[in-house]
């Protein structure tokens, strides 16, 4: 049986070139010396390769090595978000792990990173411990606090009393990279505040946002921009007209009410800063040339209101979890109102209700690249992820149901081990240790063999749980990168377990 492969929609190499053409123009306007505000994420970017099959979620990096020699990275990360413990829901990890992972991986890749900057500091507690973790380990850690005077008195803002009271973070590459583990941790103000710092010292810096979403040049109510706004539902964001844009230009661009809101703020601060008025509008400010790369827009608007809907069943089980509220729910909601979107129009959500009204547990349905629909049971002896990830392998192989992939002996002895060893409670064997077995399998069974030199065929899939993943079956799914969904019901009713 002949597998389709996941179709795409994007060129992420023609994104590539694009970007950086923009970027080094950008640079030359100013004193070869650019502070780039990136917003999204650097790595791993799936929500990108989610809405627009074929986007390469590290494009972002891959860039960044393109500019090596001339760039180097300062990572934000608010101390409210810290003393929160906020979450990178790709990841499962907080945001200040989130820090040292990425660090890690830019140096990896020979990239400069020249130090964190902890925004909002107010004595949390927290973000002290986290601060004296990063020194402890030879990082440059530095707290920029609450501007004075912010968002009206832009007198106080740039002066010593606002900016100034920051201290500055040594630079030496022409163009400075500002991110963060995700939104609202303060990057642009930091990058403010290095300008008025450049300044001072006679450098004539600049300002530049590299932008993925919402994408200006496509109609607001796109779905590639509505995904975007179910996305920060929990954030209030709206994307709206740049009016500022069209004043000036009189030419129809997207931006969001963050944006727009701050534009008026963010223009008195750069003018005050560097003398001149530089932007006429939020959309200036951005480098985007997502829409030039998109070249099935059909396939792009599907993908994008697949997005929508997981993101309907992400917030349903962040409030079963605690996580998030209501109103995260009903924004997502009415965006799928405005697009006729139902919560069963994911085409594995129905097979695996009715895989789990038949065999009354837990149940996995998954959809392959061909639109075969492959379901999977909770059992004595699997987890849900676990029977559906096997089923699903000999559908993809070509393996007739018959054949056993993973033998008695050995799952076995991992059962005994859990159960008898572990002294775990719910002894039934996860994805990741059916994988394990697999793989073992693989060294003598043909039919093994096969389905794991076929796992990668999967990749791409969508899925859906008819209840809550444990952490070890959603963090292997996702490093399977099948796009999955769950519905919001607790596999164990042990308040401890949930």
């Amino acid at each position: 049986m002949k597998t389709q492969e996941q179709k795409i929609c994007f060129d992420s190499e023609k994104y590539l070139q694009l970007q950086a053409t923009k970027i080094k123009e950008k640079m030359k306007e100013f004193d070869n010396k650019l502070y780039m505000e990136f917003g999204g994420k650097l790595f791993d970017d799936y929500h990108a390769s989610r809405v627009l099959p074929g986007f390469d979620p590290n494009v972002q990096i891959k860039l960044l090595d393109y500019f090596k020699k001339d760039c180097e990275i300062i990572f934000v990360i608010s101390a409210n978000d810290i003393e929160k413990n906020k979450i990178r829901a790709d990841f499962g990890i907080t945001y200040d792990m989130e820090v040292l992972r990425l660090i890690d991986s830019f140096r990896s890749r020979g990239l400069l990173v020249s130090g964190v900057v902890i925004t909002l500091f107010n004595e949390q507690p927290a973000a002290i411990k986290f601060k004296n973790k990063l020194e402890s380990l030879g990082e440059r850690v530095y707290y920029h606090y609450y501007t004075k005077g912010y968002p009206t008195d832009v007198e106080t803002i740039v002066s010593e009393e606002g900016y100034g009271k920051n201290p500055y973070v040594e630079t030496t590459k022409p163009l400075v990279v500002i991110t963060a583990p995700g939104p609202g941790s303060g990057k642009l103000a930091t990058c403010l505040s290095q300008l008025y710092h450049e300044y001072k010292r006679g450098i004539k810096a600049g300002y530049a946002k590299f932008e993925k979403f919402p994408v200006w040049n496509l109609p607001l109510k796109h779905p590639v921009n509505i995904a975007y706004e179910s996305a920060t539902a929990e954030l209030n964001d709206v994307n709206l007209i740049d009016s500022y844009h069209f004043d000036a230009y009189q030419k129809i661009a997207v931006s969001y009410n963050r944006d727009l809101a701050a534009f008026p703020v963010v223009r008195n601060i750069l003018k005050k800063i560097v003398d001149k008025d530089i932007y006429k509008s939020p959309t200036d400010m951005g480098i985007n040339t997502i829409a030039e790369c998109i070249f099935d827009d059909e396939l792009a608007q599907e993908s994008a209101k697949q997005e929508i809907i997981r993101r309907y069943y992400r917030a349903k089980v962040e409030i079963k979890k605690g996580n998030t509220t209501k109103q995260t729910e009903e924004r997502i909601v009415l965006l799928m109102n405005e697009l006729g979107l139902d919560k069963y129009d994911r085409p594995c959500v129905k097979p695996a209700e009715e895989k789990e009204e038949l065999s009354s547990c837990p149940s996995v349905a998954i959809k392959l690249h061909d639109g075969t629909i492959v379901t999977g049971r909770r059992t004595n002896l699997l987890t849900a992820s676990a029977s559906v990830i096997l089923n699903a392998l000999k559908v993809v192989s070509g393996i007739e149901d018959k054949f056993e992939l993973i033998s008695p002996q050995v799952l076995q002895p991992i059962m005994e081990l859990k159960r008898d060893i572990l002294n775990t409670k719910d002894a039934v064997l996860s994805l990741k240790d059916v994988l394990i077995a697999l793989t073992i399998s693989a060294n003598y069974n043909p039919a093994a063999k096969v389905a794991y030199q076929n796992i990668g065929k999967l990749q791409g899939c969508e899925a859906h749980s008819t209840h809550i993943l444990s952490i070890t079956n959603e963090d292997t799914l996702r490093r399977l990168k099948i796009n999955m969904t769950c519905g919001d019901i607790f596999t164990s009713k042990n308040l401890f377990e949930a």
